[in-house]
């Protein structure tokens, strides 16, 4: 069996997708035979993750974005010649003409786009009208959870049995977080009092507002205590949004290698987003051994188990008694990261690609 994975997410400015194929993409070259996994364009060992740039070298970066130009902009079948001779193309929604040759798979990460369209820019919902064409003509699927499953049969119509729920991972990098490291991000952000911690792109389905308020709504005496530290890309945040971060601790993006160590610092993480498709944030928060508070809609619920406090996230109250009664008990606390860590053991990146590698062997007939 030869898979090739279109990998040009890689070579571009990413987030969760571009995560999610730097660590699959390894643990599947790890899990399978040599020459089992192959990459469009032709990618080697990948440079250290980072969402601002490429993982490859300049001239691979060219190259290869040059070629996704080609196949997507000209008759000129790229896409094709590179896959000849593979049994599956794993597609993404960079490619607009996918081999057909190969049998088709792909991942789809959320469906976002189709139940809160007024959340995204014009060219995010173009994009992915586009490739829900493909989704619909593809041999197989992936989906990053069973939420997103029932969300992709019920509103592009794909046959159940088509579409197989393999949940994404977490890094090793979250479960083991060396003190000094912690040390060392809490001192280059100058992070010196204890604090909640939001990770994630600044987007209206982020939810920040209402986090913004449930904070200000904490009884003086814990807001003194404890900071509200934010940080991810500015996205397509309202100005006003945007505004409003300035009178909090707000730490723009963070570079990957100090996600872990600040993560780890935190005493309490926060994601009330609207709708995830997986939530990495959560995910990588409990491996880090961090309680968390998180959303009770679409996959979050599903992902953390009984490892958080679930809330409604449109909820500024619910938000707010929440984070107090986590921040107000240690022991609460304690018992949720506990039971975090043991829940995070359960999405690791080995078992997400070994569970791929049994998908892909179904869809090749081997």
């Amino acid at each position: 069996m030869r898979v090739m994975i279109d990998a040009t997410p890689l070579l571009i400015r990413s987030a969760g997708v571009k995560t999610y194929l730097y660590h699959w993409i390894r643990g599947l070259r790890c899990a399978a035979k040599p020459g089992t996994i192959r990459t469009f364009p032709a990618l080697g060992e990948f440079a250290l993750l980072t969402h601002d740039r490429s993982v490859a070298g300049f001239w691979r970066t060219c190259s290869g974005l040059g070629a996704l130009v080609l196949a997507n902009y000209t008759a000129a079948p790229l896409a094709e010649w590179a896959a000849r001779g593979s049994d599956i193309f794993h597609t993404t929604n960079l490619v607009r003409h996918p081999p057909r040759k190969a049998r088709l798979t792909a991942t789809i990460h959320d469906m976002t786009c189709w139940l809160m369209p007024e959340m995204h820019p014009a060219a995010n919902l173009r994009a992915d009208r586009s490739f829900a064409e493909i989704l619909k003509r593809a041999d197989a699927v992936i989906a990053v959870s069973e939420s997103t499953k029932r969300d992709a049969v019920r509103v592009l119509g794909l046959a159940p049995e088509k579409v197989e729920s393999i949940h994404s991972g977490v890094s090793r990098a979250f479960f083991d977080v060396p003190a000094e490291a912690i040390g060392a991000v809490r001192a280059r952000y100058r992070l010196e009092r204890p604090f909640v911690l939001f990770v994630g792109t600044i987007e209206p389905r982020k939810n920040v507002d209402t986090l913004l308020d449930a904070y200000a709504a904490l009884a003086p005496s814990l807001r003194e205590e404890f900071d509200l530290v934010l940080a991810g890309p500015a996205g397509w945040a309202r100005p006003e949004t945007v505004g409003r971060l300035r009178e909090e601790r707000y730490l723009g993006y963070i570079q990957e290698p100090d996600l872990a160590p600040l993560t780890a610092a935190a005493s309490l993480f926060v994601y009330p987003s609207l709708y995830e498709g997986f939530g990495f944030p959560v995910a990588q928060a409990m491996a880090a051994g961090v309680p968390v508070v998180t959303s009770n809609i679409s996959s979050l619920p599903e992902v953390a188990g009984d490892a958080a406090l679930l809330v409604d996230p449109r909820s500024t109250a619910e938000l707010r008694d929440a984070l107090a009664r986590l921040l107000l008990s240690p022991d609460l606390r304690r018992e949720m990261a506990a039971r975090g860590r043991a829940r995070a053991l359960e999405l690791t990146w080995e078992r997400c690609a070994a569970r791929s590698l049994r998908f892909f062997e179904r869809v090749a007939g081997t």
